[in-house]
């Protein structure tokens, strides 16, 4: 690991994290995510813009299980978008849903109050108040909170690792310590020290204090639950590293899984978890302990 003293190359580091240079088709994954997110609460029972805490950002989305009553409860899937803790929606995100919500999960999608209005370490703790929200109130909509696993993606796979890190009785006496057992993070951001070095990313306002504050790696392992960590074979450099940085530090017991997924950019990667057939769909069910669906 690259000591938080490192000093890194800007053009380099923008060159590394500028995922819409390096994907010059990313905004038609864009436009496919917005168009399949309006068909999806189109289609299926949807509660939308439920708030969990008491700021504008602070909302989220649940799409109930298909077929499962409140009585069974389902395993609860909690989604939260990237977009480098500054851009994006929930609204974007809602296309995760369906192939969960038929394969028997209540599928969750986080919002947050987006940088610079607020600072990443003022996300995460947005980020517990939602997950203490859903261990609260999803049973209501079939949900069985002792079964929840979070999945993030690039800034959200960063959020994701960090609420395995949450003392949630410490938080609120009511919680109990393993209020995320797994968390599964596509992309995630585990250093945020050449983050704050980031030329096109100043606008987050990362002070060195944040980050030993907010990176994964800078933390003690999680006594509690696992993290599954994949990023797609085609990310730059400094993703992969990220990526092999997460089990190096926390460990294999922590992290059993980690992967790079052959042919997949930043983006894309995304849109494998809901691929039938696909390793990383195939890897969300497991955690959620459901079946593959068949296919037709």
């Amino acid at each position: 690991m690259k000591s938080q003293e490192q000093t890194w190359n800007p053009l380099w580091l923008d060159s590394m994290y500028n995922n819409r240079l390096l994907v010059p088709g990313y905004a038609t994954h864009f436009t496919r995510w917005v168009t399949d997110s309006q068909h999806a609460r189109q289609k299926q029972p949807c509660l939308l813009d439920v708030a969990y805490g008491e700021q504008p950002g602070e909302t989220l989305d649940i799409f109930p299980a298909s077929g499962v009553s409140p009585a069974k409860g389902a395993p609860v899937l909690v989604f939260i978008h990237g977009g480098y803790w500054r851009a994006l929606d929930k609204a974007d995100h809602s296309f995760i849903a369906p192939t969960f919500t038929q394969a028997g999960a209540c599928v969750v999608v986080l919002n947050y109050t987006l940088c610079p209005a607020v600072t990443i370490p003022e996300i995460v703790s947005q980020m517990v108040k939602a997950l203490a929200w859903t261990w609260r109130h999803i049973e209501a909509q079939g949900g069985d909170p002792a079964r929840i696993t979070v999945a993030g993606h690039s800034a959200g796979g960063h959020l994701a690792a960090m609420l395995l890190t949450c003392a949630w009785p410490a938080h609120a006496t009511d919680l109990p310590k393993t209020l995320v057992k797994s968390a599964l993070s596509i992309s995630g951001l585990f250093d945020l020290e050449p983050i704050r070095q980031t030329p096109f990313l100043q606008d987050l306002n990362l002070t060195p204090e944040q980050v030993r504050q907010a990176s994964p790696v800078l933390l003690p392992r999680p006594r509690q639950g696992t993290l599954c960590s994949v990023a797609g074979g085609d990310e730059s450099e400094e993703f992969l590293r990220q990526n092999l940085l997460i089990q190096q530090t926390w460990g294999m017991d922590t992290v059993p899984v980690c992967e790079s997924l052959p042919g997949l950019n930043h983006f894309s990667v995304l849109e494998a978890m809901i691929a039938p057939g696909h390793r990383l769909h195939q890897l969300t069910l497991e955690l959620l302990g459901l079946d593959e669906m068949p296919r037709h």
